[in-house]
């Protein structure tokens, strides 16, 4: 039986390099007949806006998400400023697609997480790596029992210094930014999901400082490990320090899971394919002149081809559209989830600093000091 699409007025929030693609791709979909954009940077509006097909736009994201043909909303401001807009679509009772993190203090995140939950929306959260082949078939063997029980993740992830470097520059506060947080949550991401289930119990974990701490009071890497209720253990890796020399641009990471009846091993070095030029081709969120080689496929988003962008963000860009217009599942991240994996990641940073374990879930003491 066809099904009716609903039709679609889309509120974008933030006009940046993500609302810009997920715009782009809104505007090729044939559910979605209106869009407004809301950015603060009028330069930046003015050059986003056309490229969407914006029909409204503006600089104050309460007064598009006011607009009387909005009945639905992507948030992709800075990390720093979803809470304000997620609550006024809350207000207003629509769904949202948000950028991870829900908020990125973890008090807030827990605040947020409660009124999207008390108001029965349909919120989901933009880990866009669900939507790459490999870890849909990753999680697929995992759901349907082919390594029969779980007994032993590993993740190791590394990253161009740049993206720190980016992340560092952007900040007045360097306690706020640590790798495990801002880019280690992807890895968690994926591997909770395989782990969907289990629940973690405890946490320990140490990091380094010494790229990053001279020049940023920063964070260079961190390695843990989760263990799970009932046995079970997450043992996880986060380096954003590679040199700007490191070939691939932005995420490298490799998982291994093991279980009683199998195993699952995943490359995503990105090492397959292999650029080399004598001019530098802008790879990256942050581009280096000095970078003439790269593993091509690293940006998470996806890649720019023939006009338009390829991968992972525009398929769950796609996919949530078509799960508000026609009802359909989707592999997105649950806003429980997303909580889930600030937490953890803010419990890891938590552990490293203290040089001990902590159990979960956190105390208030610990939530206060995470927070």
């Amino acid at each position: 039986m066809k099904r009716n699409a609903k039709r679609l007025g889309l509120a974008i929030i933030g006009g940046g390099r993500v609302g810009l693609f997920r715009g782009e791709v809104a505007a090729r979909h044939p559910a979605v007949e209106w869009i407004g954009l809301a950015e603060k940077n009028p330069n930046r509006a003015g050059d986003v806006g056309p490229k969407i097909d914006a029909d409204f736009v503006t600089q104050s994201h309460v007064e598009l998400i006011k607009r009387p043909e909005v009945n639905c909303a992507i948030i992709a401001t800075d990390e720093h400023l979803h809470v304000d807009p997620i609550m006024a679509c809350i207000e207003r009772g629509i769904p949202m697609l948000i950028e991870k993190p829900l908020a990125t203090r973890l008090d807030e995140s827990a605040r947020v997480l409660k009124l999207i939950k008390e108001a029965k929306l349909d919120a989901v959260v933009g880990y866009t790596q669900r939507f790459r082949r490999r870890w849909l078939a990753a999680k697929e063997k995992c759901r349907t029992g082919a390594l029969g029980d779980v007994t032993l993740v590993t993740s190791r992830a590394f990253m161009n210094r740049l993206v720190a470097i980016d992340n560092y520059k952007r900040t007045d506060d360097p306690s706020t930014i640590s790798p495990m947080v801002i880019s280690g949550t992807h890895a968690l991401d994926i591997c909770m999901w395989c782990l969907e289930g289990k629940t973690p119990v405890e946490v320990y974990a140490r990091s380094i400082d010494k790229v990053m701490g001279p020049l940023y009071k920063g964070i260079d890497a961190t390695a843990g490990m989760i263990t799970f209720d009932d046995g079970t253990v997450y043992h996880l890796s986060m380096s954003w320090a590679m040199p700007v020399t490191w070939p691939a641009a932005v995420y490298s990471l490799e998982v291994g899971i093991s279980g009683t009846t199998g195993v699952l091993t995943i490359d995503d070095t990105h090492r397959d394919i292999v650029l080399a030029v004598s001019k530098p081709q802008s790879e990256g969120y942050n581009p280096d002149s000095t970078r003439l080689v790269d593993f091509m496929g690293s940006y998470p988003p996806g890649d720019m081809a023939l006009g338009e962008l390829r991968g992972p963000m525009a398929e769950e860009t796609v996919s949530w559209l078509n799960r508000i217009a026609l009802g359909l599942p989707t592999a997105a991240a649950t806003v429980e989830e997303a909580h889930r994996n600030l937490m953890l990641t803010k419990a890891l940073d938590l552990s490293a600093k203290r040089r001990k374990p902590l159990q979960l879930p956190l105390s208030e003491e610990d939530m206060k000091e995470v927070a």
